[in-house]
Formats: C-alpha cells, sequence, structure tokens
C-alpha cells in the first residue's frame, strides 16, 4: 500500500484553540489506563484490516499525556522520564502501535529541552501544549546504515536553509503537526535537526510501511524537496547527544517501555483465553484449562519473564531520571547500562510470551478471528529496533574492563 497523504492536520489557529490538561504522575496514569481500555477493543481489527488510528492519535493528543514531558517553568507537568516510560507501557499493553507512534515526539521533545535555543523550544512547547504532535524523519533509505545521512541542509542565502533528502521508517511523520528532520549541515560532517511543518511545501508524507508488524504505525517515507527551513528551526544535535546527558538512553527506555507493554498485553489476552477457551490436554486428567499442571506451570514462567521486565523498566526509569536531574559521566553510564539491561529482558519477554501464548492456549489460538498472532508479529517488529545483542556487548565491557557504553542518538 502506497499513498500519499492528502490531508495535514488542523492548522496552528485550530490547534491552538483548546489547551490540552496539565497532569500529575497519577493522573497521567489514570487517564493512561483509561485510553487502553478504549484502545484495546479495536486493536485487533485496525491490524486485521490496517486501519490507521487517526481518530487514536486525536484523542490521546486531547488527553494531555503528550505534553507530559513540557517543563513546568513553561507551563507543563515537567513528567519524569520514568513517567513517560510507564504511561507508554500501559498504552502498548492495548496497542502498540498506537504507543510507537508518539516516541520520536518524546525523544524531540528532549532535544529541544537539551539544545534548542529558547524561542524555538518555547514555540514549540506552547503548541505542544495545544495539542500539537512532533513526528520524525530520521532514517535514512539508502546509505551503509538508517543513521548515514545524506539528507542534507543546504544555506539558502539570508533566508536559512533548503532542505533536501528522502526518510524512511518516519514513524509519527503521518499524525504529526511538526516534522524533526536529521540532516547533514551542508557538507560540515555535523548533524543537525531541521523543524518543518508537515504541510509546509515540498514536504511529502507516503503511507508505505508495509511490515508484518506494528502496521498501523504509518511508518513510511518522508520526501523533502527544496523545503525551506529558517535558521532558527534547526537545532545542531552534537551537543545533546555526545554530553552526558542520558539522550540516547531516554530514547532506548520508551522502546523498553513498548516491548514490555507488549509482553504484558499478550500474557494478560492468553491467560483469558485459557481461562474461557482453550481445553485441557487429555493427559492432565482435569476438565478444565486452568487446572492443567503444564499450562499452569507454563504461565509462570512467562509470569516471571513479565515481572523482570516491568521491574527493569522502573530500575532503567529511575536511572534515566538520574541523569536528567543531574548530568554527568557517572550517571550516564549508569542510565545506558539499565536500559541495556532493560532493552534485553522486555525484548525476550516480549518475543518468549507472543510465541508462547500459542503453547498455553492451544489450537483454538491460531484462528484468524482472534488474530492472536499480532502480539508476535509486533514483538518480532518492535524489537528490531537497536539491536539486544549490542546492549550484551556493552555490558560486558564494563563489567570486565570498566569499558563505557558508546553515545550515540539511540543508545
Amino acid at each position: 500500500m502506497t499513498d500519499i497523504l492528502r490531508h495535514p492536520p488542523a492548522d496552528r489557529e485550530t490547534a491552538a484553540a483548546q489547551r490540552v490538561p496539565v497532569l500529575d504522575p497519577e493522573e497521567a496514569f489514570a487517564a493512561a489506563e483509561r485510553l487502553a481500555s478504549t484502545f484495546a477493543r479495536g486493536a485487533a481489527e485496525r491490524d486485521a484490516r490496517r486501519i490507521l488510528p487517526a481518530a487514536e492519535v486525536e484523542v490521546l493528543s486531547a488527553s494531555g499525556l503528550l505534553a507530559l514531558s513540557i517543563p513546568r517553568e513553561s507551563g507543563g507537568a515537567g513528567a519524569t522520564p520514568s513517567t513517560i516510560a510507564q504511561v507508554i507501557r500501559i498504552l502498548a499493553t492495548a496497542d502498540p502501535n498506537i504507543a510507537q507512534i508518539p516516541h520520536s515526539h518524546f525523544v524531540y521533545l528532549n532535544l529541544l529541552r537539551l539544545a534548542a535555543a529558547e524561542p524555538l523550544r518555547e514555540e514549540l512547547y506552547d503548541e505542544v501544549l495545544h495539542g500539537a504532535r512532533l513526528g520524525n524523519a530520521q532514517s535514512e533509505l539508502k546509505g551503509p546504515t538508517a543513521l548515514s545521512i545524506s539528507t542534507v541542509l543546504t544555506p539558502d542565502g539570508d533566508r536559512g536553509y533548503r532542505l533536501n533528502g528522502r526518510k524512511g521508517y518516519a514513524t509519527g511523520a503521518l499524525f504529526a503537526t511538526w516534522i524533526p528532520v536529521l540532516a547533514e549541515l551542508d557538507g560540515s560532517g555535523e548533524n543537525a535537526v531541521a523543524f518543518v511543518r508537515r504541510d509546509a511545501d515540498g514536504v511529502t508524507v507516503l503511507d508505505d510501511w508495509d511490515g508484518m508488524g506494528q502496521r498501523t504505525t504509518a511508518s513510511g517515507q518522508v520526501h523533502l524537496d527544496d523545503v525551506r527551513v529558517p535558521a532558527a528551526r534547526v537545532v545542531r544535535r552534537g551537543d545533546a547527544v555526545s554530553g552526558p546527558y542520558g539522550y540516547g538512553a531516554y530514547a532506548q527506555l520508551l522502546h523498553g517501555a513498548i516491548d514490555t507493554g507488549i509482553a504484558e498485553g499478550a500474557l494478560a489476552e492468553a491467560a483469558a483465553f485459557v481461562r474461557t477457551t482453550s481445553r485441557p490436554h487429555h493427559e492432565a486428567g482435569v476438565t478444565k484449562a486452568v487446572d492443567d499442571p503444564l499450562t499452569i506451570q507454563r504461565i509462570g514462567e512467562l509470569d516471571v519473564r513479565v515481572r523482570a521486565a516491568r521491574a527493569q523498566l522502573r530500575v532503567a526509569g529511575e536511572a534515566v531520571d538520574a541523569v536528567h536531574r543531574q548530568p554527568d559521566e557517572d550517571n550516564a553510564t549508569e542510565a545506558t547500562l539499565a536500559v541495556a539491561a532493560l532493552k534485553i529482558l522486555a525484548a525476550e519477554a516480549a518475543l518468549a510470551v507472543t510465541e508462547g501464548g500459542f503453547e498455553v492456549s492451544g489450537t483454538r489460538a491460531v484462528a484468524r478471528a482472534g488474530n492472536f498472532d499480532r502480539h508476535w508479529r509486533n514483538a518480532r517488529t518492535h524489537t528490531l529496533h537497536d539491536p539486544v545483542r549490542w546492549k550484551y556487548q556493552h555490558l560486558g565491557r564494563f563489567r570486565l574492563t570498566g569499558q563505557r557504553p558508546p553515545r550515540t542518538g539511540t543508545l
């Protein structure tokens, strides 16, 4: 499926008509639980028919949850990374597609906090407080790696820059008000982020994502053809990434929250299926699947996986909170290592639970009507973000030699 998105979001005047609620952590968790209950009801059908969650994303914006990280001095809640991670986890238990859509929104709000000049930072904070959303155009379609940058910002006299490039895996861009674009500053080798309106001249968003999982994140392409970008909307990314700020750890914390939510949601659905639909194996000598001792054993094993991921999500969240409060080398290292452990535990839990759920549920669970396989497809697709095999390397090197892990925009 390849479609050009033809309906841009509401203009700024419309978006500014309603300020979203400012939520404290308990209010945020309660709001996330309410939305998760609603989003869960349509998740299987949206996946099966690839119905993009446009209405659900609007509800999410209006809830105030996407404004959680705006600092208090700028009129927001000033929520910690750990609070935001738990909100993402709750949403992911219901529909990890919806939970992934605002991932880059929060990451680029963090970039604004760390690296943007005050006028741009406060302008975009204010828009988010009135319902605006940030997407992303980070990964390249060509090159040796997805982050080998070929998109270029070229000086355009005293008018700023011209932006040209092709981006893929642009989760969130389809529903965004603003698209942060990762680009090279005119052959300098320095990376910067250009904040462009999604409805700007020269910006084209393609809905051509055809992944087997996370099907309704609409992670398609963004084409940028001579897009004018004022110099004031360009943020140099280097200091935020290379400094001891936990920038990449924060990004990966939210990915770990999504994987944890996938595992948790899949286990809940499998357990409900066993209670209501599965039949016991005849050798168990029982009449109900919930009394089958081997089913009980396997559910218990999967439950341990989920509990371990949730526990490490709390530990990693606290570590990222610490580096946000006090940026230094030790806190940055601990945040990265704690998140590395989270990524391992959460990814392994998501894959184990979504596979093991079939084992405990039995043949009836493979019926297309239930669409239970969406959990495995979502887990297998999402856990490919920043492979966990490298997390073991960083943890092992630090344990053996004290070598600190590298800093990137994703680590």
